[in-house]
């Protein structure tokens, strides 16, 4: 059963590239309201509990390295079927491979600088967003 929450942040690249009000524009048109949403930067340690779930792959040093590298944007999102039409909106993790008119083909430069977190299930969606947000966070 889907739910109607999902949890996004956009990543360090993005934000330094000045995509926040673009991508944050993209996600209000595509229907999607902003129930949380905060500006931060993430320590080592919070991005490596964050990614936890990656601690035994290749790639996890470099994710968190990159990840607390500048500030983010995190947000808690609500729309019908809410982490289906997210991933649809952001398109693939390789931008080269994304549909035109997604987040990622249009503001990520690679698959590891990828503009935006997008969950993948509604029970990740739920741990990220409680990660980031209190109950009296969210409106």
């Amino acid at each position: 059963m889907s739910t109607n929450r999902t949890f996004t942040m956009i990543k360090p690249d993005a934000v330094a590239n000045g995509h926040i009000g673009a991508i944050i524009n993209d996600i209000t048109t595509a229907g999607f309201k902003i129930v949380a949403l905060k500006y931060t930067k993430l320590t080592a340690e919070k991005a490596g509990a964050f990614y936890e779930v990656h601690k035994e792959r290749p790639f996890y040093a470099d994710l968190v390295s990159f990840m607390s590298s500048g500030p983010i944007v995190a947000a808690i999102l609500e729309k019908d079927n809410a982490v289906e039409e997210f991933r649809k909106l952001i398109g693939a993790t390789d931008p080269s491979k994304a549909e035109a008119g997604t987040i990622r083909q249009k503001y990520a430069k690679s698959i590891d600088a990828n503009a935006v977190h997008g969950s993948d299930s509604d029970e990740n969606a739920e741990i990220e967003g409680n990660f980031f947000f209190t109950a009296d966070e969210r409106f």
